[in-house]
């Protein structure tokens, strides 16, 4: 399947510029569903209907609403958001460098592979080969579909890519009651057999081939039998861990037993 590009534009490093294309490096294999009357199978529709009066309202009407803290609604036009000054659209700017181990995964968000312009594959080749050398990634600023992003441009299976990221507002903390609890005692017994747990289930590598959607597979078998003619099936239950563990050491113990028997295969299936 083409890829289709989803951003023209140009890598900013220093004072090289160098065009490119942007492409989405990953999509969803979900299956998607419509929403349908069980009794026909007639798709359910969706009108646009304000809630004042009752009418259905046309795609050029809609303006967006934002809703203040005391309840206020302030409608913004297309003129209105026209006026604001837009983010540098078509230029990805470097900002700087830094290990990519430095930054937390959780302000990755969207993943772009990134194509050069026939007339950038010098500098493009260049700064890839550079960030290979240093070791380090790019943090740079792009605007996509209207929004500006904190981005990392690094290097994957010889091209570049660039991950948006959220700003750091966009992180909520992780402010829960039991961190400022008195906790129960970690025994000795426990951390040395969790880290013999961690240690027999560690390996150098990390390969995502290992690991596979069972639940997918399990829907699309559900979803072909019913295309085949048949009612349902019966779908496997996953094992599932129970609610309260009533011993820890002996869960641990366990698990390492586990661990350490030889797999039939490399990874769960």
């Amino acid at each position: 399947m083409t890829m289709r590009s989803t951003w023209n534009g140009q890598v900013s490093f220093g004072l090289v510029s160098i065009p490119v294309r942007l492409y989405s490096a990953t999509e969803s294999k979900n299956i998607a569903f419509h929403q349908v009357h069980e009794r026909d199978g007639g798709q359910i529709k969706y009108k646009r209907v304000c809630e004042v009066d009752g009418e259905e309202v046309p795609y050029p009407e809609i303006a967006k609403g934002y809703e203040t803290d005391d309840g206020q609604l302030v409608v913004l036009t297309d003129r209105d958001l026209a006026a604001v000054p837009a983010p540098a659209a078509k230029t990805a700017e470097v900002l700087e460098f830094v290990p990519l181990e430095a930054i937390d995964p959780i302000y990755f968000d969207k993943t772009y592979y990134v194509e050069p312009q026939k007339a950038g594959i010098k500098p493009y080749l260049l700064l890839r080969d550079a960030l290979q050398k240093s070791g380090r990634v790019a943090i740079a600023k792009i605007a996509l579909r209207q929004r500006e992003s904190l981005a990392v441009l690094r290097v994957y299976s010889d091209v570049l890519m660039i991950s948006t990221m959220l700003w750091p507002d966009e992180v909520r903390a992780a402010d829960f009651p039991f961190l400022g609890e008195d906790h129960p005692q970690i025994r000795p017994q426990e951390m040395t057999m969790a880290a013999t747990l961690i240690e027999g289930m560690s390996d150098d590598v990390f390969d995502p081939a290992k690991y596979h959607d069972t639940y997918r597979a399990a829907l699309t078998e559900m979803v072909e039998a019913k295309i085949a003619g048949h009612e349902s099936i019966a779908v496997p239950a996953a094992a599932g861990a129970d609610e309260e563990v009533a011993d820890l050491l002996a869960a641990l113990s366990a698990s390492v037993e586990q661990a350490q028997r030889p797999h039939s295969n490399s990874g769960p299936s």
